[in-house]
């Protein structure tokens, strides 16, 4: 499609808080990502001190039409990587991280065990951190690996759904809609108190009742949080914009999903996953204590 419209636009990132994030992301050997993915909130959220870690390496074992990490052979799991992420997180003073992955199929658990491990060394250092876990679907890996993250205790459970069902084998080829749906049922059901979290993209080729299907599908699996918004393609490689929705589209959607009963929901063009995640926790919390 023609050039972006003008409510997508951002500022480069050219904060001070910017610069020492990045500079300690690589004495510590860490990733985000907010890098890897080219994230266009990027600038913003680094300013507030904030940032998704990105664990398991930078090099993913799926190919997702949508996505700009790296794909090939993953590099050994780093075994500092858990110490690390809690140094950093203790750096930036963060009161609610965030952590994803690259999908790691050539690890036999996935790479659960590395979240599990994340998890615990981060409420041993930071025991008054709040811990939002990104994962990948464990496809083809054992019920257990659930089990071994959930065991961890997080305080929320995200996995994104990303589009709807039809776009699934062009967009998103490596996975499997009702696979990533019934991971995001079975942590509810192994454990009622974890929060989780989903979100899809527009623009990808989806229809509006499409989308409301996938909305449906969420909250037959109890979903308590949703994210919703504008894919942006990030080369000429990369899956077609089909769609720039507009942000009175994003609104009328986030009343919808409001409506059908989940707990807390952000729908813009500049939202994705881990957009203001600390923000939009508190206020969950707020409205289940109200």
């Amino acid at each position: 499609m023609a050039g972006k419209p003008a409510w997508l636009k951002v500022r480069a990132p050219m904060s001070k808080e910017y610069n020492n994030i990045v500079k300690m992301m690589r004495e510590l050997n860490l990733n985000t990502v907010c890098e890897e993915a080219s994230c266009p909130n990027i600038g913003g959220c680094w300013k507030q001190g904030s940032a998704t870690f990105m664990i398991l390496g930078r090099v993913c074992t799926r190919t997702c039409a949508f996505c700009d990490v790296e794909t090939g052979k993953p590099d050994a799991v780093d075994p500092e990587e858990a110490r690390n992420l809690a140094k950093a997180v203790a750096q930036i003073g963060l009161k609610h991280v965030v952590i994803t992955s690259v999908d790691r199929d050539d690890l036999k658990d996935g790479g659960a065990g590395h979240y599990a491990e994340v998890i615990s060394e981060l409420k041993k250092r930071q025991p008054d951190v709040t811990i939002e876990i990104l994962t990948p679907d464990f496809q083809r890996k054992p019920d257990s690996c659930l089990n071994t993250i959930l065991e961890a205790k997080p305080d929320i459970f995200n996995h994104n759904l990303e589009t709807v069902p039809r776009l699934y084998r062009s967009v998103r080829p490596g996975a499997r809609y009702f696979t990533s749906l019934r991971l995001l049922q079975r942590a509810k059901e192994l454990d009622p108190n974890v929060v989780t979290k989903s979100g899809i993209m527009l623009g990808l080729g989806e229809e509006r009742d499409e989308v409301l299907q996938v909305l449906d599908d969420m909250r037959e699996a109890d979903i308590d949080i949703l994210t919703i918004g504008q894919y942006l393609r990030p080369s000429e490689k990369h899956h077609p914009v089909m769609k720039y929705w507009t942000p009175e589209e994003f609104e009328d959607l986030k009343y919808i999903a409001e409506k059908k009963g989940f707990g807390m929901v952000a729908s813009g063009p500049l939202v994705r996953s881990s957009f203001h995640a600390d923000e939009v926790f508190k206020a969950l919390k707020l409205r289940k204590e109200g």
